[in-house]
């Protein structure tokens, strides 16, 4: 995927948190290709790792100047896509908020910081927009997704006002057949089990995985980008027209509706605010500061997908 071009455009040592998740491991493999060093931020110390324990507040200011780099890619918090009991989203808060905020002050104090961090944030900072297409310019919305986002990308001001150029990178649903969203849907569509769930005409703005990382090193890439920025494919679609689109690529039907009530009893506020909000988010900011998708529809995305699933 890496071109000699932007192999002589991207930080050549670069720090990672959540390194071993979907995303993370797919970053930092595509940097390692570019010759990058890649330095990785762990709760399991290891050789060659910096240890942290955000929830108790660990992570050492030496440790983080004997291993400067020109910029952070912040990945990791508690995983999303589960149950929200009271005291998981308490967790889920925790780890994503305060968890940035140690990391942003630990950097902000260092006498050599990054020049550049891409923090992760979601699209469900915008909450249920409806069926308008929205920008990074659109207002905070409602609900547990939106309030976690809006504090999420605020933790992040110890390293804006330290002078590093900050990148709130908002995921929408990342699809790979290695994991995430893809993969559960898959299962049960392969059985001919699958259908629209809810009413189906909520949108979903989706992007594929090695677009994620395209927008990544896109971002590191160009410092006019800051702030807000919506790593979401430019062509989003209904829940309906993206479970027939995935019925067809893999030669199945797609008869089984999957209704709003059972959606709420199985999933509670967070089947409400994940598979049924509408979401029509574009990525204006990538596409303004000129990144070309290599997916930019779903079905192009889906190809490539089940030839590496």
């Amino acid at each position: 995927m890496p071109s000699g071009k932007t192999e002589s455009k991207v930080n050549k040592r670069v720090l990672i948190s959540g390194a071993d998740g979907l995303i993370g491991q797919a970053i930092t493999s595509c940097l390692e290709q570019l010759n990058c060093s890649v330095i990785k931020l762990s709760r399991q110390p290891y050789k060659g790792a910096i240890f942290w324990q955000p929830e108790a507040g660990e992570l050492s200011k030496t440790a983080l100047e004997k291993h400067p780099c020109q910029a952070v890619i912040h990945l990791a918090g508690e995983p999303i896509a589960q149950r929200w009991r009271p005291e998981t989203k308490q967790r889920i808060y925790n780890s994503r908020v305060y968890g940035t905020e140690l990391l942003c002050e630990r950097l902000a104090a260092l006498p050599h910081p990054p020049k550049v961090l891409i923090a992760a944030s979601g699209i469900g900072y915008y909450g249920c927009v409806a069926h308008e297409p929205c920008g990074e310019n659109a207002p905070l919305g409602k609900g547990f997704l939106a309030t976690l986002c809006e504090a999420w990308e605020g933790a992040t001001a110890p390293a804006r006002n330290a002078g590093i150029r900050v990148v709130n990178l908002r995921l929408g649903i990342v699809l790979s057949s290695k994991g995430g969203a893809l993969a559960k849907l898959l299962r049960p569509m392969r059985f001919g089990l699958g259908g629209p769930v809810g009413k189906g005409d909520q949108y979903m703005s989706w992007i594929a995985l090695k677009d994620v990382i395209g927008a990544m090193l896109h971002c590191l890439q160009h410092e006019t980008l800051s702030g807000p920025v919506n790593a979401v494919a430019p062509h989003p679609l209904t829940n309906r027209a993206l479970i027939k689109t995935l019925a067809k690529a893999i030669k199945r039907p797609a008869f089984f509706p999957f209704p709003t009530k059972a959606v709420e009893w199985i999933f509670g506020q967070m089947g409400k605010e994940t598979l049924l909000a509408s979401q029509n988010i574009v990525p204006q900011k990538l596409l303004e500061a000129n990144y070309r998708f290599r997916y930019p529809t779903l079905d192009s995305a889906l190809k490539v997908c089940l030839e590496d699933a």
